[in-house]
């Protein structure tokens, strides 16, 4: 009982020096800073990653349903859809926006695929690399859209 307490006082101390170190960090987005923010960075002050990407994942991929959305960290989950066409196979996708600029390598696709066996159960296939290539790119065309339409 004794060894818990000391670590939990441990964590205690060990997240409250760390958020005191964040607090004076000025290039860290949303916080600390001296305020005197750009009209780009204001687009993402909103959330923790940029606000085309987010606003774009959700656009693109709104076909499938949500599954969670974590607007700080960055993280978009959707749950498995099935295309009405193939009923025999799903998908899951989970995007994740690494950065507050609008860049490619900013964003990352990851796509799992299962098919329906014989039996009735579902088993775990490849996923063609260009799926998530491809959702990317229509991520990436659909938030450029969304930056040169707020530019007008």
């Amino acid at each position: 009982m004794a060894t818990q307490s000391a670590v939990v006082r441990g964590a205690a101390m060990v997240l409250m020096a760390s958020s005191l170190a964040l607090a004076g960090c000025s290039s860290i987005p949303l916080v600390g800073g001296s305020g005197n923010s750009s009209d780009a960075e204001a687009a993402s002050v909103g959330i923790g990653v940029n606000a085309y990407l987010w606003r774009a994942s959700l656009d693109t991929l709104s076909f499938m349903p949500l599954s969670s959305a974590d607007p700080w960290g960055g993280v978009i989950n959707y749950d498995w859809y099935s295309d009405p066409a193939a009923p025999s196979e799903r998908f899951k996708a989970t995007v994740f926006i690494l950065d507050t600029r609008l860049r490619a390598d900013a964003l990352n696709v990851a796509v799992v695929k299962q098919v329906r066996g014989a039996d009735g159960q579902w088993v775990a296939a490849p996923v063609d690399p260009q799926t998530e290539t491809d959702l990317e790119n229509a991520i990436l065309t659909r938030a450029r859209q969304l930056n040169l339409a707020d530019a007008r």
